[in-house]
């Protein structure tokens, strides 16, 4: 057996391998090319358009593009009236701003604990967190994988609660023929340059309900409005507008517009090869007993954003780190998605216990996230495969003990 390159063997790969990278055609360029030589930089007909082709891809009846995927969450909660004093209930694995967004608006998140096998927030968990003060549930489709949505819609109509799906990961998946956007209350999109289709930097938020989409229009646009059936006072003239709230600038610009909408056209495509990815990790790590993968019970329905492995350590006889350090040395590009957020030094100041989310911390312990974007090729994915394998033989021959 070659040695490991944590121990001076030679690398899988001759070079890194991300976990992530964005996918950029030529047709891309010349969209946003297009728009630098246009007229309109921002506020313009390329944002409108973006929006128009997300309503499409989602099935929602609208959608707002705004600068990024915090400001969509934290629009949600502006939208679904969050305020001082009000719990939210939270996904504890998931980026801390799916749970920032709450304290933005003077609420509680509150941390449910994960499935132990969709990895996905636990509807057993949330329904023994609801208190007299829950508003709302925000729901992390991890990895990509839809939320268990049936339940949570129940516990959210049971308690009079908003369901926010935090579909940052889950562009392009759909359930029960459903597109993700038009099954929450509001579910709200990332475009991250490592999510499955990219603005840069970007965002939206999707509902069908006329109600809290003017809600989201206003706070994304500084609590600002031209419409004259919402004016207080009579309309001045074809410059007057009025403040309704106190809103925020997280407009986004059609230079980002434009990539996006040019991306989109290509979501079948990138879906498409995310999935077949997937596959072929699922049916190679299948056969290794050391370690599982995300429960995904209609994978032709879901785009992946993340693959995470969990290891087990306790068999392998080593820690998260060694594993994660050996894969590296190996050029696979790992990363950790993610740490608890209650487990952060902000979130330990403001009192939350490390130890309230048994499942979460367990996943914690032994998750790995592999490469996986539709710029990996063939070769690359083997190398994966072949750099998983390698460490986990090595480790279950003794090459390597470390106590947890």
């Amino acid at each position: 057996m070659d040695a490991l390159a944590i121990d001076g063997g030679k690398p899988v790969s001759g070079h890194l391998i991300g976990y992530g990278h964005q996918d950029i055609s030529d047709r891309d360029i010349q969209a946003v090319v297009k728009t630098l030589r246009s007229d309109y930089l921002t506020c313009g007909p390329a944002t409108e358009a973006f929006e128009a082709g997300l309503r499409l891809a989602t099935g929602a009846k609208f959608v707002a593009a705004v600068a990024n995927g915090t400001a969509a969450l934290h629009v949600a909660c502006l939208a679904a009236g969050i305020g001082s004093g009000d719990e939210v209930i939270v996904s504890s694995i998931t980026f801390a701003a799916s749970a920032n967004c709450v304290l933005y608006c003077g609420g509680i998140p509150v941390f449910a604990d994960i499935d132990p096998y969709t990895w996905n927030i636990s509807s057993k968990s949330i329904r023994e967190k609801i208190t007299s003060k829950t508003r709302a549930i925000v729901a992390v489709d991890f990895g990509g994988v839809h939320v268990d949505s049936e339940e949570i819609r129940k516990i959210c109509d049971e308690h009079n609660l908003i369901f926010i799906e935090d579909a940052a990961h889950a562009i392009g998946t759909s359930h029960g023929g459903r597109q993700v956007g038009s099954i929450a209350d509001i579910t709200t999109f990332s475009f991250h340059p490592v999510k499955t289709i990219t603005t840069g930097e970007g965002g939206a938020v999707a509902t069908n309900d006329p109600v809290l989409a003017a809600r989201v229009e206003l706070f994304a646009k500084h609590g600002i409005t031209r419409d004259a059936s919402l004016f207080h006072n009579p309309d001045e003239g074809g410059w007057y507008y009025e403040q309704l709230e106190l809103g925020y600038n997280y407009r986004m610009s059609d230079i980002q517009a434009a990539l996006g909408l040019s991306q989109l056209e290509r979501l079948d495509d990138f879906s498409a090869r995310r999935r077949e990815i997937v596959s072929i990790y699922n049916s190679e790590f299948s056969k290794i007993p050391e370690v599982s993968f995300q429960k995904d019970t209609t994978p032709e329905e879901t785009t992946r954003h993340l693959y995470v492995l969990r290891f087990d350590v306790e068999s392998l006889g080593v820690n998260r780190k060694y594993v994660f350090d050996a894969l590296r040395a190996e050029n696979i590009g790992v990363n950790v998605h993610y740490l608890p957020v209650y487990r952060l030094p902000y979130y330990a100041f403001l009192g939350y216990n490390s130890d309230c989310c048994i499942e979460a911390n367990h996943y914690y312990e032994e998750a790995v996230t592999l490469p996986l974007h539709c710029c990996l090729t063939n070769e690359e994915v083997e190398h994966v495969i072949g750099g998983v394998k390698k460490v986990v033989e090595h480790c279950k021959d003794g090459g390597r003990r470390i106590s947890r």
